[in-house]
């Protein structure tokens, strides 16, 4: 497996600044972030999206997943008509800069019923969410297939497909090859085992985020100071035969800037064996 980092735990003025620090830390490649007024938002020129690729090539650091910092904002799942709207197109344009990046994988949210952490959130009815989600997913399928890109689904705390069961049943409705998951490890500690999901999920997993989370706290913490059995997620993981990207996402540092992209990428080095204790 190959180790990346989610470019939004970097600190940094510019993106290049950030790809340069995760790269110094260790790490093999980047999981960049569509943020509305950097480098790469969804006004990005043709010009500007292959400035960020050639430079990524040029310092050795590879491109594999995009995600998108206002997927909370605009939800496949919204009851307003253009919120929904502007999800998909979001999600379509995002498609179409992976693959000018050559990344294989972005990450999506299928939508959300309820949301703690965002305030004034209204939920949304469980049922009429589900049915929007899988109305709106199988309108994007085929743009995944147009691109060639794996629309990965990510496990998140919005209060929907929060069981492997119903996530894995889902994603066999949709029936997309190129529509599948963005399996993350800590977020299923709230309500389950990530080693389940692993076994459940198999091969519509694509890709996996890294990070723990302490059960009596509940709290996410630095990776192998929490509750997270990494040696049971390895051995999950191995069972069902993934050997793709392994992407730590934490928050960073408030102290000592970018300090946590390098205790991760030692960290992320002993879950995956590449240091001997």
């Amino acid at each position: 497996m190959k180790k990346g980092m989610c470019i939004g735990s970097v600190l940094g003025d510019t993106l290049f600044e950030k790809m340069d620090c995760a790269k110094k830390a260790g790490f093999d490649g980047a999981e960049l972030s569509i943020t509305v007024g950097s480098q790469l938002d969804f006004t990005s020129t043709d010009s500007d999206i292959e400035k960020v690729k050639s430079y990524a090539k040029e310092i050795g650091l590879e491109l594999y997943s995009l995600s998108d910092s206002t997927c909370w904002l605009y939800s496949l799942t919204s009851p307003d008509s253009e919120n929904r709207e502007t999800a998909k197109a979001h999600i379509i344009r995002q498609l179409e800069m992976a693959n000018m990046l050559e990344c294989d994988t972005i990450l999506a949210l299928p939508g959300i019923v309820g949301c703690d952490f965002l305030p004034g959130f209204e939920p949304v009815d469980y049922a009429e969410a589900y049915e929007r989600a899988l109305e709106a997913v199988g309108e994007l399928a085929p743009y995944a297939e147009k691109y060639g890109v794996n629309l990965a689904l990510e496990n998140v705390h919005n209060k929907l497909l929060n069981s492997p069961v119903e996530f894995k049943d889902f994603l066999d409705k949709v029936g997309s090859k190129y529509v599948n998951c963005y399996f993350d490890v800590g977020n299923v500690m709230m309500f389950g085992y990530p080693e389940h999901w692993i076994r459940c999920l198999k091969d519509k997993i694509k890709k996996v985020h890294f990070k723990d989370y302490q059960i009596a706290t509940h709290n996410f913490v630095d990776l192998l100071e929490g509750d997270v059995n990494y040696p049971e997620v390895m051995k999950a993981l191995a069972e069902i035969g993934y050997d793709d990207w392994v992407t730590a996402e934490l928050p960073p540092t408030k102290y000592y800037k970018n300090s946590t992209l390098y205790t991760s990428s030692v960290a992320m080095d002993i879950i995956l064996g590449k240091i001997e204790l």
